[in-house]
């Protein structure tokens, strides 16, 4: 007879003792998943029906004018497009209210509200009925923010012909000068396309080819994920927060190439390098027109004690006639437009100094 300590059960016993610490280190590496979660198939195939029908009707040079929208003879007067990317109230509806105000013929609003959301303050006059269909859920370190903002671009194309320009916004934004001088910068801005060829509007896309973090952000994904499409050398970074024209509206909606590169799902043990949303849009538009875009952005962001990949967020005390004039500083050819990022408790401070300083030149 075997001894007891060479019997099968004790045998089984002991190694089941030894495996357990095993299992205890691996068990995090097996369990959790190797990148973080993909965009549904089901959204994807919502998306591509809708971006097709607005490459379609662009392309056909007419539309269907929508609220606020027209269409006349000849060329219609160009309307500014302003698309509202939020997950929680619009707090500052009101002091948009008034930049509005006089000028509903020269602009449109769509507003992509994530569906988890709860709205809970009524938006003003302008806001309502503007919340466009389709809304899906939007989260940080993945390219559902990329999808969101082609879905109001495809919206706003298919909405009104007329949409020229397309401003992309959040409900932490609020804008420094009064419309007409938004207006007037974007109708002024273009660039000779060359001899016997129309001058073009540029558009307004922070485009920056040298930062310390492009490496790190472009290997988000993996090793060699991004090739051949997307070469170390092309990929770019720039603010979330743009105004295109209408021609690379229409392009980035038409693209397919770079977004199956760029809808990828980062590593996790990437996600502080993942932000798809400052990538794809300028390395898309710098790689197929680079020169129809300014390289800088309208809206101005204080990232001088960012904190866990968000900027500077302003507080009630901080909001003055002198910070206003602070904020319309830019490096670039235009003063600033738009700023973020804005507590909610702001709007009162706002509001007070509306008609005698933001709305005022």
């Amino acid at each position: 007879m075997a001894p007891p300590y060479t019997s099968p059960y004790v045998l089984s016993s002991l190694l089941l003792l030894l495996s357990i610490p095993a299992v205890v280190l691996l068990a995090p590496r097996l369990l959790l998943p190797r990148t973080l979660p993909a965009i549904p198939d089901a959204d994807e195939s919502d998306d591509l029906a809708l971006f097709r029908r607005a490459v379609l009707l662009s392309s056909s040079g007419s539309g269907a004018g929508g609220a606020g929208g027209f269409v006349v003879r000849g060329r219609p007067q160009p309307k500014v497009a302003f698309l509202f990317l939020t997950n929680s109230d619009l707090v500052f509806a009101p002091l948009w209210e008034k930049f509005f105000a006089g000028h509903h013929g020269l602009l449109n609003l769509y507003v992509h509200a994530d569906p988890s959301a709860v709205l809970a303050s009524p938006p003003t006059p302008s806001f309502r009925g503007r919340f466009i269909s389709g809304g899906k859920a939007t989260a940080r370190a993945s390219a559902t923010l990329i999808s969101a903002a082609r879905r109001l671009l495809a919206t706003a194309l298919l909405d009104d012909p007329a949409n020229h320009f397309f401003a992309l916004l959040s409900q932490s934004c609020v804008p420094l000068h009064p419309f007409p001088t938004l207006y007037r910068t974007l109708l002024s801005d273009n660039n000779n396309a060359g001899a016997g060829h129309r001058r073009r509007h540029r558009s307004f896309i922070e485009i920056l080819d040298s930062e310390p973090t492009l490496h790190d952000r472009y290997y988000a994904r993996g090793d060699n994920v991004m090739l051949p499409e997307v070469p170390f050398d092309a990929f770019r970074v720039g603010s979330q927060f743009f105004v295109l024209a209408r021609r690379h509206a229409v392009m980035v909606v038409r693209d397919r190439r770079l977004w199956n590169k760029f809808k990828v799902p980062c590593l996790v043990k990437e996600k502080d390098s993942c932000y798809p949303e400052e990538h794809y849009f300028p390395t898309l538009l710098d790689m197929q027109d680079p020169d129809g875009c300014t390289k800088y952005t309208l809206t101005r962001v204080n990232w001088t004690d960012a904190v866990d990949g968000h900027p500077h967020t302003y507080q009630p005390e901080e909001v003055s006639g002198e910070l206003i004039g602070e904020l319309r500083k830019s490096n670039g050819t235009y003063s600033h437009m738009f700023a973020r990022k804005f507590a909610p408790e702001c709007l009162g401070p706002l509001m007070e100094i509306a008609d005698s300083v933001i709305l005022r030149d």
